[in-house]
């Protein structure tokens, strides 16, 4: 692992911990062995961390999701392949998703890390609505209702669940996306 890579991946942990303010290139530099200004040398800005950090989970996430018509011709519900990523994010990682805590801040976030935000979502909902298209709606309105209320349920479930400690909320939330 490269020290960017490290860089990253130990900011997007302290992020989805605490959130965007959670730590400082100091902290940072520390955690890695590194001198602080090596931090500024792979990232001139903390926005520029955070789009990156944004922009890394983004491709990780869609790439993990594959293609809903690729899962459908295998007989599979992409539905399900969805919704396994946040799971995994809940029960593995034990964290919320970066995005969705990002997108919670992004009143107050530099603009380089709302696009990304941004990105984030808008990827998520036209997979969403690609997959529902798929699936069973035969307009493209519907299709898109569908994807706003799948991703909204599922950011919500997962931020209740940990915020109460229960996972049940987000496995009730998933298993009535599924149906």
């Amino acid at each position: 692992m490269t020290k960017k890579q490290e860089l990253l991946q130990i900011a997007q942990n302290k992020v989805r911990e605490g959130g965007y303010n959670n730590f400082s290139f100091r902290e940072l530099a520390k955690d890695v062995g590194i001198k602080s200004a090596s931090v500024h040398y792979h990232f001139p800005t903390k926005a520029d961390l955070g789009a990156e950090l944004a922009k890394q989970y983004t491709d990780d996430f869609m790439s993990a999701l594959g293609e809903p018509k690729a899962h459908i011709a295998s007989g599979k519900n992409p539905l399900s392949i969805y919704t396994e990523q946040f799971r995994h994010a809940l029960y593995q990682d034990k964290k919320m998703c970066l995005c969705g805590l990002l997108g919670a801040e992004s009143d107050v976030l530099p603009e380089l890390v709302r696009t990304e935000i941004k990105r984030f979502f808008n990827k998520n909902l036209a997979w969403l609505e690609q997959a529902y298209l798929s699936i069973n709606a035969d307009d493209a309105l519907v299709a898109k209702q569908q994807a706003i209320n799948s991703i909204s349920l599922l950011e919500g479930a997962m931020m209740i669940s940990i915020a109460i400690e229960d996972n049940s909320v987000f496995e009730n939330a998933a298993e009535h996306l599924l149906r």
